[in-house]
């Protein structure tokens, strides 16, 4: 008797089950939830017995993992007690029965070096009869004996192979399993190995859906802990366990009921004016109704326990009340205002506290602004020079590296310890635009621009970085030195730290789960200095990384670049920021030279820097009349022994004091530079020197701790630049 014979339409509304199970016989609504109470009183109902005599009466629900060395256990300690099939068997308990048909080496391709369907293990797979099949297998078609001759017959292969399990069991169900990841340690990696991976998947992928069958992800949830794969392709025994499961999730349902990003709290910022994505997880088939403002959105949690609904745009204001709910539980967030959400970014001189700052004393008691609101994200451990204790390495290396956060108001006792920068680029939003501002504050001190780039990325645009990055020479001497010195006490080979490629992108990035944002904030560059060049191609791909993650291509991102201090490459590296801001679209620059401290780093004028960032959001992101940036060299033009430099934003030019202007120097051929002689001319400066007789350089403010004076009408300083440079 099928189930659909007999349900009724109530019944059926409130059945927290994916749809496709309502076809299926008895046996078949307990592999797909085998804890279902609706299903248990039906069953009782027919039968006219108690619960406990019909569960025991009916067959144990058999399990085979078929699969390659990664199935059988390979690289996991005490495989006997810790491989997958073995920890999916605890967690599913005496209800089933889970075969573990692992054969380390085997293929997908029948024309593999080592085609499954020609071992005993599918032999044994077969004979087992499962009620259900997980397939993982792919990992071993990458070696270039296979994929390169055979992919065109990968789909028809596994298809096949399905099919022959539903010839021994014509009800049996499926989960796919996208593979476990191949870390960038693996040696055909950039041979082959890395793209033909990404190629399987898809076909993978493709297959689920042709079939219509479940789709699991062995991928995403190990793909951020790279030192689970200690072989650079099995998992150990905590991957085998994460394996597992997600084995359960995918047959019970069973993802612990609803659950938000922790971005979610009473008093946060949703971003106003456009089409605002809400998502979250339940258990799968739940029925999930989102509230907030009048409007009511219903959608249903998908196999993978995800799920997600798109709000019609908030009108800037509030308070609102924001309700979602699925199954039994019901989340109520209090206090929730529509406005303008901005993500602040970098190192230590972006997390420099408002208390630190040269006006915090003057500003702090009057902080007070219902309409901002902040987020910190504080990071558990400083990068101070300190050896950091085993508990605080492990807990690196569960990526658990920041406190927990949630929104608050804006207050003298909160805005104290937040960002100067964002503070008042936060308090100049606020004022212009008169709506609400959420200020996201992941700021970590010394941290360099790799360990802010998605894995994926530095995989296919920048490999070199990922590996012994310790000792490689792209990454700063400081920052290894820091690193090595905080992990000092860990003997493990593959301890993680924050300032390694990718971590706090994992760490700190993909915790936000893609909360909406307008744009970007980013202070950053100290800790890539010393290499202007792979800087060049690292910033690059932040933004790209961070607009992908986004979904936002056009996405403001807008940064400061390094301000004044001793430090010699430092020149070099502000002119390339002001080249990567012309080369980069919907980017701005915020030229601080003038506010910088020839000793010190982490110079405390922060109001104007948090304001010159505002500037450019004003004008680029909401349209504001207002000159967002002093003058920005354009080019150059020579005749004989002078040099007519023209500008962008260069309405008003003059020198800051109201004397000569500073720090113009110009060279011929031999590209020797002499200090040179500056006057403004209309929208143009005329640059020349006697000791010059032909020019053709002309550069300003190249001095790493510069007294250069050039500003514009609106007193905002010109940037280094050198005119040779492309």
């Amino acid at each position: 008797m099928a189930i659909h014979s007999i349900w009724d339409n109530d019944f059926y509304s409130k059945m927290p089950v994916p749809k496709w199970s309502f076809e299926m016989d008895f046996t078949q609504l307990f592999i797909n939830q085998p804890d279902n109470s609706y299903a248990e009183t039906l069953l009782i109902q027919l039968s006219g017995k108690k619960g406990p005599d019909v569960f025991y009466a009916q067959d144990k629900i058999k399990v085979a993992c078929v699969g390659n060395s990664i199935t059988y256990g390979t690289g996991v300690a005490e495989r006997e007690k810790n491989a997958y099939p073995v920890k999916l068997q605890q967690m599913l308990g005496d209800k089933y029965e889970v075969g573990n048909f692992g054969k380390p080496g085997a293929t997908l391709l029948n024309k593999g070096h080592r085609p499954y369907t020609q071992q005993q293990e599918y032999k044994d797979a077969l004979a087992f009869a499962g009620d259900i099949v997980v397939i993982h297998l792919g990992i071993n078609d990458t070696d270039p004996r296979n994929w390169p001759n055979y992919r065109d017959e990968f789909i028809g292969d596994y298809r096949s192979l399905m099919q022959s399990f539903r010839e021994v069991n014509p009800k049996v169900r499926f989960l796919l399993a996208r593979m476990t990841p191949l870390s960038d340690r693996h040696y055909r990696f950039e041979s082959g190995t890395r793209d033909w991976h990404a190629e399987i998947q898809l076909a993978i992928e493709c297959i689920a859906k042709a079939e219509g069958v479940q789709l699991i992800d062995f991928h995403e949830p190990l793909y951020p802990y790279p030192y689970i794969l200690e072989d650079a392709v099995h998992p150990n025994a905590e991957g085998a366990a994460i394996l597992a499961k997600t084995v359960y999730e995918g047959i019970t349902g069973d993802f612990g009921g609803l659950q938000m990003s922790d971005m979610y709290s009473d008093n946060m910022v949703l971003q106003h004016g456009q089409p605002l994505t809400i998502h979250g997880k339940a258990n799968a088939g739940e029925k999930v109704t989102v509230k907030i403002a009048g409007q009511k959105k219903k959608t249903e949690a998908a196999s993978n326990g995800k799920w997600s609904v798109i709000l019609e745009p908030l009108k800037a204001g509030g308070p609102y009340t924001l309700e979602i709910s699925a199954g039994k539980k019901e989340l109520i967030y209090n206090k929730v205002l529509a406005g303008e959400v901005w993500l602040c970014s970098g190192q230590s001189n972006m997390e420099f506290w408002l208390s630190w700052s040269a006006t915090g004393k003057r500003d702090i008691p009057q902080a007070a602004n219902d309409q901002i609101r902040l987020f910190d994200m504080k990071a558990r451990w400083r990068t101070n020079p300190v050896e950091w204790e085993a508990s605080v390495l492990d807990s690196l290396n569960h990526l658990q590296y920041y406190t927990d956060a949630s929104w608050t108001v804006c207050s003298p006792e909160t805005a104290g310890q937040f960002s100067a920068i964002a503070y008042y680029f936060g308090k100049m939003l606020q004022d212009s635009l008169q709506v609400p501002v959420g200020l996201i504050c992941n700021a970590i001190g010394g941290s360099p621009t790799e360990a802010w780039v998605d894995r994926r990325t530095l995989e296919y645009e920048f490999p070199a970085i990922l590996r012994n990055w310790t000792k490689n020479d792209f990454i700063q001497d400081w920052v290894r030195g820091r690193a090595a010195l905080n992990v000092k006490k860990s003997s493990y080979k593959f301890q993680r730290h924050p300032y390694e490629p990718c971590y706090l992108y994992e760490s700190g990035i993909l915790p936000l789960q893609q909360y909406p944002i307008k744009g970007v904030l980013w202070y950053q560059g100290e800790s890539n200095a010393h290499n202007k060049d792979a800087h060049e191609k690292l910033f690059k791909l932040l933004v790209q990384s961070w607009r992908k993650n986004w979904n936002n291509d056009e996405m403001p991102f807008y940064f400061v670049q390094l301000s004044s201090l001793n430090r010699p490459s430092w020149p070099w590296f502000r002119d390339s920021q002001r080249r990567l801001m012309e080369e980069i679209p919907n980017t701005g620059m915020a030229v601080c030279t003038d506010r910088g401290d020839s000793l010190d780093v982490h110079p405390t004028r922060k109001q104007e820097v948090g304001e010159r960032l505002a500037y450019w959001a004003l004008n680029k992101t909401y349209g504001h009349r207002i000159v967002p940036s002093g003058p920005l060299y354009q080019s150059v033009s020579f005749n004989k022994n002078v040099a007519m430099v023209s500008f962008d934003y260069a309405e008003g030019m003059k020198a800051s004091e109201g004397k000569e202007l500073r720090t113009f120097e110009i060279a011929g051929e031999d590209q020797v530079f002499y200090p040179a002689k500056a006057v403004v001319e209309g929208s143009k400066v005329k640059v020349w020197s006697d000791k010059v007789k032909e020019p053709k350089i002309v550069r300003y403010g190249w001095q790493p701790f510069t007294r250069a004076n050039l500003v514009n009408g609106a007193g905002l300083p010109a940037s280094t630049f050198r005119s040779d440079v492309e």
